[in-house]
């Protein structure tokens, strides 16, 4: 059973109550002094402590998904990471696992959708990155088989596993019953971390002589997704969205590169790129790199294209309030700029969860496959 599954968490608080009734119970007959009643008290107390830490810890993953599995839990994370491929190749999505989508009606693909687990492959850089995609039911429809469908991508933040933007997130779950309740439109959904270069956090930059984040993100993930699925190649069919340092990537790529997406959502987004030790060196030295890397920057000096914007904040709670409001401020015509301003709001899932749906109703009011 995996780690965020509810069997686990029931089975760690049954094992805590239980342990804690026998303590209660058997405590009487172990109050000698002897090393077997000594011995069998300091196994009580510490069983039952071990199981309430458990139950305690899991509660807060299942929460805050600060880990999707056991092996990331146990730092043996085996999704693949960056493998450099040094013979010529087009860029294309190797379909690993096929399974129903979480929704109601997923038995059926026509009903409810499927996810294919992936791994994207990008010849310009480089770089093979393992990813979730979600076809919705309309994709397996006999009226749409001649139809292309827009795709959003969705970025976790960092470290985040793809998983999550499956169970924690729901990305799926949510843009199937805003489609049924008429909110939005049919989607693909593209689902991968935001670094494609685990455990580095590489902020979405082609690092010089390291992974080439932004050129995989930019460039060769819509060419690889749109020759194999029926989706759109224009800008308008293609949308980004993320949350954290997802949703700095998410602003980044929509920005820098307008003639492959249209729209860009950054939800509790930042607007510099981190640099820290689990960044490395990104830039090398180069200045005019780390000025790129500057959103707020990038909209002074860079042009603006035909693209749209979301950023999220809250009056209370986020500390990129002020940043959120320059950034709205420097976005000029032809691009547009929409935001979310929650009155209270820490930087967790709970927030996101909040700004998650109505994003994704915006990106699809924003893309077009036709």
């Amino acid at each position: 059973m995996g780690l965020t599954s509810g069997y686990v968490f029931a089975g760690a608080v049954a094992a805590a109550v239980g342990l804690f009734a026998a303590t209660v119970l058997l405590w009487p007959r172990l109050a000698g002094r002897t090393w077997r009643a000594v011995t069998g008290r300091i196994g009580l107390l510490l069983s039952t402590q071990l199981a309430l830490f458990a139950s305690v810890g899991l509660a807060a993953n299942n929460a805050f998904l600060f880990y999707g599995s056991w092996s990331d839990l146990l730092g043996r994370e085996d999704d693949p990471g960056v493998v450099v491929d040094h013979s010529a190749g087009a860029d294309r999505v190797e379909i690993v696992e096929s399974r129903m989508a979480p929704v109601e009606g997923g038995s059926r693909a026509d009903r409810g959708g499927r996810i294919h687990k992936v791994v994207v492959r990008g010849a310009r850089s480089g770089i093979d990155s393992p990813a979730y995609v979600y076809l919705p039911p309309e994709y397996f429809q006999p009226e749409y088989r001649e139809r292309s469908f827009p795709a959003t991508v969705a970025l976790t933040g960092y470290p985040g596993t793809a998983e999550n933007l499956i169970k924690g997130q729901k990305y799926p779950q949510t843009a199937f019953r805003k489609a049924r309740e008429g909110g939005m439109q049919p989607m693909v959904l593209v689902m991968l971390r935001s670094t494609v270069a685990p455990p580095r956090d590489t902020e979405c930059v082609d690092v010089p002589g390291g992974p080439q984040a932004e050129t995989f993100l930019g460039e060769d993930l819509p060419t690889a997704v749109s020759r194999t699925y029926r989706v759109g190649t224009a800008p308008r069919s293609w949308g980004v969205i993320g949350v954290s340092t997802g949703g700095y990537c998410a602003l980044k790529i929509a920005l820098h590169h307008p003639q492959r997406y249209s729209a860009g959502a950054g939800l509790s987004a930042y607007y510099r790129a981190a640099e820290d030790r689990t960044t490395g060196d990104l830039f090398q030295g180069d200045q005019s790199a780390r000025d790129r890397a500057d959103l707020l920057w990038s909209l002074d000096r860079l042009p603006q294209g035909r693209t749209s914007f979301l950023v999220t904040s809250s009056r209370k709670g986020e500390d990129n309030l002020a940043e959120t409001r320059r950034f709205i401020g420097k976005v000029r015509p032809p691009a547009r700029v929409s935001s979310i301003i929650l009155d209270s709001g820490g930087h967790n899932f709970n927030t996101w969860a909040r700004e998650m749906p109505p994003a994704l109703e915006w990106m699809s009011g924003r893309l077009s496959a036709s």
